[in-house]
């Protein structure tokens, strides 16, 4: 912070952006101060080492007590709008697609993905998600999908599942010879859960990932899999997020669960990230729960896996109630069934332990979301 009366103001700003070329370091935003009023607060944001930044803090105490430099370690959102910020910055897949990848050698997928990656890229908080026509051979591939693990749900998914998807099918056009809008998903999962949708090209990494679930956003792909292999794909599609992942963020407890991990992300240190990626894993993708004294399945990887969704309800996998601290250091393989299942006991048991494990969560605020102005407000901790 530095007082808007002083004239040197301006020349201490251009000396903080020079200090940190090299980097990636930028002044990101300047604002009156609430704090402190008839001061400048000065935003920066990048890359940069503790050491650098505590040497360059000793250089300009000779500047007084008109400036003075708080550092927050790490940045995160506020407002819903600074999705933006990131939404594009996918780790892999999007416009380019491995050597392995079922689609590879397919110029005419290869192009469909970029025009779907293109979308994503250019879409901004408050646009409409603009409406894809599906080719014959994608509606197919979903027909496949869809048709199979219809076959499962009645006997396999949890309930909460199963209470909306016909209201999907009624109002949102789920079918097997039709693939749902986003936007049009996006409307009806709002109205009944405040999630909504936004486009993204390929996988985030799990901090940004985990922060779209704070604002109750989910971070769609729009893609499908490849025709070749319709019951497989390397990577989320549409039929993950469709069929996996939005019936279940329909439901106000399960929604609630989820934005519980993303809350707890926001402002966490890395290894902490690592953690609650994998209780993700364990949980919104993988987690199996009690209903009415039967097991069945709620993660989104197994409502989306013809398979695995067979596999995980039978002896074969080991299963044993959710314990947060222990699914946070446990790993887990990618590209396989997995040999282990977290059991919760409801999604309000699930989400009270991952609330009680987000209390160890060492961050120099606290965080609450106001579902209002859509932002999210914090104090320090004392």
């Amino acid at each position: 912070a530095m007082s808007e009366q002083d004239p040197k103001w301006r020349t201490v700003l251009y000396d903080v952006t020079l200090s940190f070329e090299g980097h990636s370091v930028a002044v990101v935003e300047t604002r009156t101060s609430k704090e402190r009023p008839g001061q400048l607060d000065v935003y920066l944001e990048g890359n940069t080492s503790w050491k650098e930044i505590e040497e360059f803090i000793q250089q300009k105490k000779e500047l007084g007590t008109e400036f003075r430099l708080s550092i927050s370690p790490i940045w995160f959102p506020r407002h819903i709008s600074e999705l933006d910020r990131f939404a594009n910055k996918v780790l892999e897949c999007g416009r380019e697609l491995k050597s392995d990848h079922p689609g590879f050698t397919d110029q005419n997928y290869r192009e469909r993905r970029r025009i779907f990656a293109d979308i994503a890229i250019n879409h901004k908080h408050g646009q409409l998600i603009p409406i894809v026509e599906y080719t014959d051979i994608e509606i197919n591939t979903w027909g496949v999908v869809f048709a199979e693990l219809n076959k499962l749900y009645p006997t396999h998914a949890c309930k909460e599942h199963n209470a909306v998807f016909p209201l999907l099918v009624k109002d949102c056009g789920y079918s097997k010879d039709h693939i749902p809008q986003l936007q049009t998903v996006s409307d009806f999962m709002k109205a009944l859960s405040g999630f909504q949708l936004r486009p993204v090209a390929g996988l985030l990494s799990p901090r940004d990932f985990l922060a779209g679930l704070a604002f109750r956003v989910f971070h769609s792909t729009q893609y499908i899999r490849h025709h070749s292999k319709p019951l497989y794909t390397p990577e989320p599609d549409v039929c993950h997020e469709l069929l996996g992942h939005v019936p279940m963020l329909c439901d106000p407890n399960f929604a609630q669960f989820s934005q519980e991990i993303g809350l707890a992300s926001l402002g966490a240190p890395d290894e902490y990230i690592q953690k609650l990626s994998h209780l993700y894993w364990f949980t919104i993708e993988f987690g199996l729960c009690k209903q009415d004294g039967e097991v069945r399945a709620y993660g989104a990887s197994l409502l989306s896996s013809f398979g695995e969704l067979q596999y995980c309800l039978t002896s074969i996998p080991k299963v044993e109630p959710l314990g947060p601290f222990k699914a946070a250091v446990k790993e887990y393989p990618i590209t396989e069934y997995q040999p282990f299942y977290f059991l919760a006991e409801s999604f309000t048991d699930a989400k009270e332990k991952i609330s009680l494990f987000s209390k160890t969560i060492p961050r120099p605020v606290l965080i609450r979301y106001n579902e209002i102005s859509e932002s999210i407000e914090d104090a320090p901790c004392v």
